[in-house]
């Protein structure tokens, strides 16, 4: 312990030591010590970010440029600032360590420089990865085995598909490629004992250390439904089957769900599982956080191997049919609009938030993949209503949580229910992207330039009042002039997934996007990392 307490002291307070990967010339900044630390939100910061005015351009090609600008600007930031720490905190040029410590924007940025083709950013993050020590984390704070499965494995398992494909060009020194998928394996051999379980069903928050846990007694449908894409790629490109039997065997407690009194409508599951005996503990959940990606990812193993995982299709079309049948909602003020309500056992809870508004896009895909329209008309409502959650605030940003139970509506918000559909529940933006996800989802099924419309006017809001001081930081209020004030955190999927969904839906045919010439070669992970598919296209 007193090793591990000396190694990362001079981190802890932003100072160089010989494991922090100081780059030539470059200041690691100020730290902070753990936690996001924000900063007063009295306080303003002009920052610098170009005006976009409605005017401004038509032209798709200026529109990415304008996305890649922003990318290198954060990029620029965090790489002076906060590199190779997890995260910048850009109103005070400070760093933070939320996601262990071993480099998160850099991992989740990798991906996005490379579909931009930034060949200096690509190779100042190839360089890097050799260099990390995931046995070591950040002081000793707990590991979770979802966080870094989908930003470090993703990233990293992503990173490798492309260098070693369509891009491999971006290598300035070719030798650092292979270094990325022997990273992701050491990071899952490390990783690896949480499933060393009685049912195999993983521990989720680990402690390094002294390869512990947490000691919670169970784990949520998402953090164990969404490690079987990354583990089966990571098995497929190394040849060493364990990494995908471990979360397969995970997921069949998912497949086959136990009791069946916890499952309110077929295919719609509950949250918690019981680690011990893979017994769902409630009847409670949703396509909102805690359960969402579960679900995302019973379509997207299906697209990275038809012929291996055809049940995981026919899981998601049980599932989309009973969420159109039982869950699909209608605000009374605005029943053009389509939300997704929760439930508990069968009682529905008419709340929704950012995180929920990927699911547009992946009933989208799954319509695509599977030539079944309904799931696409059915996704393009969602967009609508999610899109409505953008357009109705003051900042033409959503919130992160928002509600349209009539009866419930709070005074001081009813004429904005009665426009808007919707009432603001947390009006915090977290840098979150699951909107603009599902309009990049939008346009590449329909080709419709509305959806580049509403990308981009999304992209626009968040520029201007997200942008400040050395990156871009998160806001406490939609609905208020200027977002109210800033929180002194920029989160890694600004990297990964805003700022790639934004360029994306503005660019050309390429292997990576979604239907391209109708097949899709490459599927993405739930944060925006896109994986060489195993089987046939679909």
């Amino acid at each position: 312990m007193k090793l591990y307490s000396l190694i990362f002291l001079p981190l802890a307070f932003g100072l160089p030591t010989q494991d922090s990967y100081d780059p030539e010339h470059k200041d690691p900044g100020k730290g902070h010590g753990k936690g996001r630390g924000y900063g007063n939100g009295n306080d303003t910061w002009p920052g610098k970010h170009p005006e976009y005015p409605p005017d401004y351009t038509k032209d798709p090609k200026e529109r990415a440029a304008a996305v890649k600008e922003a990318f290198q600007y954060a990029w620029d930031g965090y790489y002076k600032y906060a590199f190779p720490n997890d995260e910048l905190r850009p109103l005070n040029n400070s760093f933070s360590n939320s996601r262990n410590g071993w480099g998160a924007s850099a991992a989740d940025a990798l991906s996005t420089a490379l579909v931009m083709e930034c060949p200096e950013i690509v190779n100042q993050i190839i360089e890097y990865v050799p260099t990390i020590d995931w046995s070591v984390s950040y002081q000793n704070e707990a590991v979770s085995l979802f966080e870094t499965t989908i930003r470090y494995l993703g990233g990293l398992l992503s990173g490798y598909d492309l260098l070693s494909g369509p891009l491999s060009h971006l290598a300035e020194n070719p030798d650092y490629v292979p270094d990325l998928l022997n990273q992701a394996a050491n990071l899952a051999n490390n990783l690896s004992y949480a499933f060393e379980t009685p049912t195999g069903i993983p521990h989720n928050n680990l402690i390094f250390s002294d390869r512990s846990n947490d000691a919670s007694t169970t784990n949520g449908l998402a953090t164990i439904g969404t490690l079987v894409l990354e583990w089966t790629r990571l098995s497929d490109l190394t040849g060493n089957k364990t990494y995908a039997q471990l979360t397969q065997k995970a997921e069949s407690y998912l497949l086959n769900p136990q009791p069946a009194y916890n499952v309110p409508w077929p295919g719609l599951l509950g949250t918690n599982v019981d680690i011990s005996t893979g017994l769902f503990t409630d009847a409670s959940g949703g396509w909102n956080g805690g359960d969402d990606s579960y679900y995302e990812y019973l379509i997207k193993m299906y697209v990275y191997d038809s012929a291996r995982f055809g049940e995981y299709r026919d899981h998601w079309i049980t599932a989309a049919d009973s969420t159109i049948e039982h869950l699909a909602s209608h605000p009374s003020s605005r029943p053009d609009l389509t939300f997704l309500a929760q439930y508990d056992n069968r009682t529905l809870d008419k709340t929704s938030g950012h995180l929920a508004c990927f699911d547009g896009g992946n009933f989208i895909l799954g319509g695509l993949v599977l030539d079944e329209q309904k799931y696409i008309d059915f996704g393009l409502q969602l967009v609508e209503g999610c899109e409505d959650t953008y357009n109705q605030t003051l900042t033409g940003i959503g919130p992160e949580s928002f509600a349209w139970d009539n009866s419930s509506v709070p005074a001081d918000q009813a004429e904005f229910y009665e426009r808007a559909g919707f009432y603001i529940t947390n009006s915090q933006y977290i840098l979150r992207p699951e909107v603009l996800e599902s309009f990049y989802y939008a346009y590449r099924a329909t080709g419709d330039s509305k959806y580049q419309e509403y990308s981009w006017n999304g992209f626009k809001a968040i520029n201007a009042t997200c942008r400040t001081g050395s990156g871009f930081a998160e806001i406490t209020d939609v609905n208020a002039e200027n977002g109210g004030s800033f929180q002194n955190f920029q989160d890694s999927f600004l990297f990964a997934e805003v700022l790639k969904y934004s360029y994306l839906i503005q660019t050309d045919e390429a292997p990576w996007q979604v239907n391209s010439g109708g097949v899709n070669e490459y599927v993405y992970n739930t944060e925006a990392h896109p994986f060489k598919v195993a089987g046939t296209p679909v």
